[in-house]
């Protein structure tokens, strides 16, 4: 049996529009088991998710190479779907891992993230979901550049996951088409400054530039009006690195640890609808464990 191990991530920190990611401790988890005449999909989400070759997972795999020997595969997840911490880059990095074992790729990390980014559009997710921690990526059409993003190390990923789910395509569509000359140097510049910051370990300052987007919160505030609530919820307790996580609804707050307790009582005594969390950095990325049977 070969075990292959996917991390959640948290796209578009702050101002880091399909560009900054960290991966986190969540997990999409695919065991492939023996060949079979068909593709046999075991999964424990929606009935209306295919069992068989029409899965996402062994679609993306095929995109890879077409001639892959069907197989026996179990997947099973604890990251949410279509919530804004990249079940979907999870799948795609899980696919695109089985066809590089299977079919004796030997494909490299950057070969692999070329061909998620080519899938994916842009690289914010899968790059971290593929080599763990913080990532910055930019993805030109032909070509991947990225690198490591230093996140804190004595934080946690408070995250509040809603009870209802966003679709990227809907959230996608409320984006404007443009943005003003000013408003785009300002937007690069926050981003600039914050990746300078995380580098220079100043999370004081980054946590106020976290809070600064100018590319996708506003634009989708009227879809995820619970970022506001929680980014004023932390604020009286004066904790600042409040985001939206992907393209929501998840909101992330990064919190020093000793201040994890406060804010998660906060946020359950405000009775929010949905689930608060905390979470962990992931460093490992996609990970493959094989055993002799």
């Amino acid at each position: 049996m070969i075990t292959i191990k996917v991390p959640a991530t948290s796209a578009n920190i702050g101002p880091g529009f399909d560009s900054l990611g960290v991966a986190l401790q969540l997990y999409l988890t695919l065991e492939i088991h023996e060949e079979t005449p068909t593709w046999i999909v075991d999964h424990d989400f929606s009935d209306a998710m295919p069992h068989d070759e029409k899965h996402f997972i062994v679609q993306t795999a095929l995109s890879l190479s077409a001639n892959i020997k069907p197989h026996h595969i179990i997947v099973t997840s604890d990251i949410p779907l279509a919530r804004g911490l990249g079940s979907s880059s999870s799948a795609l990095i899980a696919g695109l891992a089985m066809a590089n074992i299977l079919s004796d790729l030997n494909l490299s990390n950057d070969a692999l993230l070329y061909s998620a980014s080519l899938l994916e559009g842009h690289p914010d997710n899968v790059a971290p979901a593929l080599l763990g921690g913080g990532v910055a990526a930019y993805y030109d059409g032909s070509r991947v550049f990225h690198a490591p993003l230093k996140m804190p190390k004595n934080v946690d990923f408070v995250t509040f996951i809603p009870n209802y789910k966003l679709l990227t395509s809907a959230a996608r569509s409320a984006l404007p088409d443009s943005l003003s000359f000013h408003e785009s140097v300002a937007a690069s510049a926050i981003s600039n400054t914050l990746v300078a910051a995380l580098n220079a370990n100043d999370f004081a300052i980054a946590g106020e530039l976290i809070e600064q987007d100018h590319f996708h919160e506003n634009a989708r505030a009227t879809l995820v009006p619970h970022l506001a609530v929680i980014r004023q919820i932390a604020h009286k307790l004066n904790i600042v690195g409040t985001y939206l996580s992907g393209a929501g609804p998840t909101v992330m707050t990064i919190v020093a640890k000793d201040q994890t307790d406060i804010l998660l009582s906060a946020l359950l005594a405000a009775h929010l609808p949905g689930q608060v969390k905390i979470l962990k950095q992931d460093l490992m990325g996609l990970t493959i464990m094989k055993e002799e049977n």
